[in-house]
């Protein structure tokens, strides 16, 4: 589930191309009477191709646009560590008391470094959000300690509700308008929110409004996005948040090695430390909802058998697990900062909301 991206897709080739990544069970177009490729002059076409222009790409359809069997052009898709490409179809959706018909998916031929697909709920057109209509849709992300059981995480998808009331114990922020940039279309993909202030134990850390809010170029400001693990920040934001955990932290030493190599930090030595106490990271959004992250959210362990050392989970354009970004939000909230958090994204009033709850 990717709340940064639109398109989902999977796997629908027995010869399907897997590098780096994992395979579950393949479904094969042909087995079903209602599967459908998408043609050239669909405009779900423009769905996947945002730049598409349809009366000088679908040259083939200009003399019997009712009859054309020019087809959809093949979708490449790149992401920050990996890629994916195939067809475009239509497919009837099987929800438990709803079908929804000529859902658009993603046909994939080859994949890497991905998993085995991913179903989009970000902001466009292609999203399952768009495509059935939801008023709002909210998850509660298992705690990573989680990651190798049968234990999954729920996800609610509601359709039907009308109301404008808070959920039960829920704090809301609104998201924002998403900057609107010829050429990047990927910006409106994006759930923004307007995140005013970091603090770590208690301290201001000082960001420079710059890259809290989005510039003309649609650079800055801060997204929540369920398909990043650990949370991106620019170096900017980076180096002040990491510099002021620096600062505090006298209990415990650094541990180097394991900064250099895993490239977060800053990194420190806990061994043999029942109790590991650490500044309290606490997010401060526009309307004056508060985010404060339990110690498990925004802080890593790693064991190699001779020592116990805790990473800050928060990765940057220098750091070995960190996306290579050059432009784009300044802040990317990852799932790792929302374990054991309900989190709803409500369509209809468009505000996020979230509360910390046991997520089983």
């Amino acid at each position: 589930m990717d709340t940064g991206s639109s398109f989902s897709w999977f796997p629908c080739t027995k010869r399907y191309v897997c590098k780096n990544c994992s395979v579950l069970s393949t479904f094969i177009p042909r087995q079903s009477s209602s599967s459908k490729i998408v043609g050239c002059m669909n405009p779900k076409c423009g769905w996947v191709h945002k730049s598409f222009n349809q009366e000088t790409k679908c040259q083939n359809c200009q003399s019997n646009k009712q009859n054309c069997t020019q087809t959809c052009p093949p979708y490449i898709i790149l992401y920050g560590l990996g890629s994916t490409g195939g067809i475009s179809m239509v497919e009837t959706l099987n929800l438990p008391h709803k079908k929804v018909q000529n859902f658009l998916v993603g046909c994939s031929l080859f994949s890497s470094n991905q998993p085995a697909g991913i179903a989009g709920f970000g902001r466009g057109k292609s999203s399952l959000p768009s495509q059935l209509g939801l008023k709002k849709f909210s998850y509660c992300l298992i705690s990573q300690k989680y990651d190798h059981t049968r234990k999954h995480s729920s996800l609610i998808m509601d359709s039907e509700s009308d109301s404008d009331k808070k959920t039960e114990n829920f704090t809301y922020t609104p998201m924002l308008k998403n900057p609107v940039i010829p050429g990047n279309a990927a910006l409106s993909e994006y759930y923004y929110v307007g995140l005013r202030r970091i603090t770590v134990g208690g301290h201001k850390v000082e960001v420079l409004y710059e890259n809290l809010s989005p510039d003309s170029s649609g650079n800055s400001g801060t997204i929540v996005d369920s398909g990043s693990t650990f949370t991106y920040m620019n170096r900017a934001v980076f180096n002040a948040v990491a510099d002021a955990f620096a600062e505090q932290v006298k209990e415990y030493g650094r541990a180097k090695i394991v900064e250099t190599l895993t490239g977060l930090r800053p990194c420190f030595d806990v061994t043999g430390n029942k109790v590991v106490r650490m500044p309290e990271l606490k997010l401060h959004f526009k309307g004056g909802a508060e985010m404060a992250l339990p110690l498990e959210n925004y802080f890593f362990g790693v064991n190699d058998g001779k020592m116990e050392v805790v990473c800050l989970s928060v990765v940057t354009d220098d750091s070995l697990l960190g996306p290579e970004l050059v432009s784009g939000p300044s802040i990317i909230l990852g799932n790792f900062f929302m374990q054991n958090f309900g989190v709803e994204f409500d369509l209809r009033n468009q505000r996020f909301g979230f509360r910390q709850q046991f997520c089983s």
